[in-house]
């Protein structure tokens, strides 16, 4: 971790720096758990056992957007982005912006489709032009039928 502020924090249990991804964290998390779980390592038990619960009240804090955002404020550390001068502000901005998201957790709302959800779609859409067209073309052979008087409205049924 290069930030020795956070060195003292959950974060730097961990290894990792607050602005962490929680997959990053996640995977902090086991590696970490798996080397210092009272029975796979080679630490004392004592000293194994402190370790390891440690590690799961970080994680238990961290993996938790609502308790993380708590623990964040706790030991100063903000995700909101402060505007600031940047040293080139007089060269002209690039042609194409790029997008950054200021929330480290991912939306799962926000992600592309995968081809067995587009082949579902695309199922879904055909059948409801299949039913639409055969609507249509029942409406249209059977409406003058009915019209002429051929074809009763009882004898349908």
């Amino acid at each position: 971790m290069s930030n020795s502020v956070f060195a003292n924090t959950h974060y730097g249990l961990l290894g990792l720096h607050p602005s962490a991804s929680p997959i990053e964290i996640r995977r902090a998390y086991r590696e970490l758990s798996k080397r210092y779980h009272p029975d796979t390592t080679d630490l004392p038990a004592k000293v194994a056992t402190v370790k390891f619960q440690q590690l799961n009240e970080a994680y238990g804090t961290l993996s938790n957007p609502q308790r993380r955002l708590a623990y964040d404020h706790q030991i100063g550390y903000s995700r909101i982005s402060v505007m600031q001068v940047s040293p080139d502000w007089q060269r002209p901005p690039a042609k194409t912006p790029t997008y950054r998201s200021s929330s480290a957790y991912l939306d799962p709302s926000d992600r592309p489709l995968s081809p067995g959800e587009i082949f579902a779609l695309l199922i879904m859409g055909g059948t409801l032009l299949l039913c639409l067209l055969l609507a249509i073309t029942i409406g249209l052979t059977r409406g003058p039928l009915m019209e002429s008087g051929v074809v009763s409205f009882n004898s349908l049924f």
